[in-house]
């Protein structure tokens, strides 16, 4: 359905923008307000945007803020590299939801499976409908199934996973990394852009490297497929492997894979490329093409397109003034795709929506990330930049990367770095 403002087809960025300065630009006739009760703010995604956005947004109060999530507790994907490479317990990165009850925002369990836009309600898997007068969707990522031929949920959960949702899965590529013989082949596919954290799939063979090395499977082999020609961090990614990990990863770039993948079967344990060229591995870990969650493409609200497209300053649906759409799931510019934007954007978007529906003090938009990746225990490096809200997109202001050559001494500070902040985040979101 289309906004009750205006149809969607009908408000254009210039339009949208004009309109956001008025009072019914965010609520400001809806119901709750209407009855003098506190502005209702729903939050779909209890992940690094979502339970971000609800815990900002409540400070202070004036808000009734409601968050809902299909989970019981979020698992965060910062970090699942680590265990995955025999460096940090599972449980550690299982985050629960009581200290975000302790702030005084409701916690509802369940799946967001429609919106009613003109009703202003989100209408769960069961039948409820949850009433809003703003609401935010951060339900990060969702995979494109019919991208590739032969690879399934039910296949991703049970032989052939992805892990690029932290849980399960993570702990089936685990245990099937354990039981890899010396000699044995990991064969790890990853997808064209965009998707989820651009460094994340290059940490990951490196920490697998490193789990096989420090368990004595010095013959074991990473093939490293790849969509793209090109990759995040990737002369500092490629020193550290010939450092650490001399003949144990080789990177196959999309000159020999065709750009993509045709198709997976996961009883031969092989992956056929676009260009034909089929590889074989004792295990596999295949990352599908991504979308974003399937709460954010509700209601029209990504277009015809995979992404969900949001105004740069504030967050807020291109389609829907009353809507913001934070993390993965947004297509809002050069911000990658990570749990530090997440979190950075929910800040921002939390201070310009309790301006817009309280009345609070307006601050312009500042977005920040940084992407920390550990290549070998004492050897981690890092990509980041700050950003700003451009006419039309979210724009790179001042980047940063870590340089090759850099001493040890740097590289393990930069370590400490991303544990430091790794713990400070968690905090900083769940509490």
């Amino acid at each position: 359905m289309s906004s009750p403002l205006r149809p969607a087809s009908a408000l254009t960025r210039r339009g949208f923008g004009k309109l956001t300065l008025g009072a019914a630009a965010f609520g400001l006739a809806t119901p709750s307000l209407a009855q003098g009760a506190a502005p209702r703010l729903v939050v779909v995604g209890a992940g690094p945007g979502g339970a971000t956005l609800a815990r900002y947004a409540a400070q202070g109060g004036g808000l009734s803020v409601t968050l809902i999530d299909e989970n019981p507790h979020h698992i965060t994907c910062p970090f699942s590299n680590y265990y995955l490479g025999g460096l940090y317990p599972f449980e550690d990165l299982v985050q629960g939801f009581d200290k975000l009850k302790a702030a005084g925002i409701e916690i509802v369990q369940g799946r967001a499976a429609d919106l009613d836009r003109e009703g202003k309600a989100v209408i769960l898997a069961d039948g409820t409908r949850v009433p809003y007068d703003a609401l935010a969707l951060a339900p990060g990522i969702d995979f494109k199934w019919d991208a590739v031929e032969g690879y399934t949920p039910e296949i991703a959960e049970t032989l052939i996973p992805h892990a690029y949702k932290a849980g399960p899965q993570t702990q089936l590529l685990r245990a099937q990394l354990d039981a890899l013989e010396d000699g044995g082949t990991v064969v790890v596919a990853v997808p064209g852009n965009p998707y989820r954290c651009p460094p994340g799939p290059y940490e990951r063979v490196s920490l697998i490297a490193h789990l096989l090395k420090s368990t004595g499977r010095t013959r074991a082999k990473i093939l490293l497929l790849d969509a793209k020609s090109s990759f995040s961090k990737q002369a500092l990614f490629e020193q550290g492997w010939t450092r650490h990990y001399p003949g144990m990863i080789e990177w196959v770039p999309a000159e020999f894979t065709g750009g993509g993948f045709a198709s997976l079967d996961a009883g031969a344990r092989t992956v056929t490329g676009l260009s034909g060229e089929v590889f074989h591995g004792d295990v596999i870990n295949f990352i599908p093409p991504q979308k974003a969650g399937a709460a954010a493409r509700l209601a029209g609200l990504a277009g015809e397109g995979d992404w969900a497209p949001v105004l740069p300053e504030t967050l807020q649906s291109a389609h829907d003034p009353d809507i913001l759409i934070l993390g993965d799931a947004a297509a809002q510019g050069d911000m990658p795709k990570s749990a530090f934007s997440a979190n950075s954007q929910a800040k921002s978007a939390a201070a310009a929506l309790r301006a817009r529906l309280l009345g609070a003090r307006a601050f312009p938009a500042r977005y920040l990330n940084t992407c920390w990746s550990l290549i070998e225990v004492g050897d981690a490096v890092k990509i980041g930049a700050t950003y700003k809200a451009g006419a039309e997109k979210i724009e790179t202001a001042e980047p940063f990367i870590s340089e090759t050559g850099e001493s040890a001494e740097t590289r393990k500070a930069t370590e400490a770095e991303a544990y430091a902040w790794y713990e400070s985040f968690v905090r900083d979101v769940w509490g």
